[in-house]
């Protein structure tokens, strides 16, 4: 523990404080009571399977050693269909199941959903130029010639073999 979260400790009360006195064998003893809070939610969205009724469920505990554990026990889910903006052509299916609080970030949303995990890929694969190219001027003007002559680069495209993936 820090030093600032020492100060605090010794010098400021905790928001929430239960004393209570009780007599323990002719003496009086103040008996402090630890503060627990239970949430009841349904935090696995759209299971794919059935939840059991609410009175026979139990309180787990979370922390942050147990969250991840925790989280892909309970599988959260989220499924739905969205208006397709990459192509413009019908709605896109999304079915997205959480495991651990990385699968919340963006690039982890984008790599479970078809389209964009295809456009993810890309983006990656010009990082990757982008730095194997960084300082080689060579390189640079390749490249810039290539884009800039419609000819090369269709012939460079003939000559590609499908699902090469580089």
């Amino acid at each position: 523990m820090g030093s600032s979260q020492k100060f605090i400790a010794r010098n400021r009360a905790p928001r929430v404080q239960i004393e209570y006195d009780v007599e323990l064998y002719g003496a009086e003893k103040k008996i402090q009571l630890p503060f627990v809070m239970g949430v009841m939610a349904d935090l696995a969205g759209k299971p794919e399977d059935p939840l059991p009724p609410v009175g026979d469920r139990k309180f787990l505990e979370f922390d942050v050693d147990n969250f991840d554990t925790r989280m892909k026990a309970m599988k959260p889910r989220v499924a739905f269909t969205v208006p397709n903006t990459l192509t413009g052509e019908g709605n896109l299916s999304v079915d997205l199941t959480f495991e651990n609080m990385d699968d919340f970030s963006p690039a982890a949303v984008a790599a479970k959903v078809e389209g964009l995990n295809k456009l993810l890929q890309a983006r990656q694969q010009l990082s990757n130029l982008v730095t194997y190219m960084d300082g080689k001027g060579g390189a640079e003007e390749l490249i810039n010639k290539v884009l800039n002559d419609p000819s090369l680069l269709q012939s460079l495209s003939a000559t590609a073999k499908p699902g090469d993936g580089n």
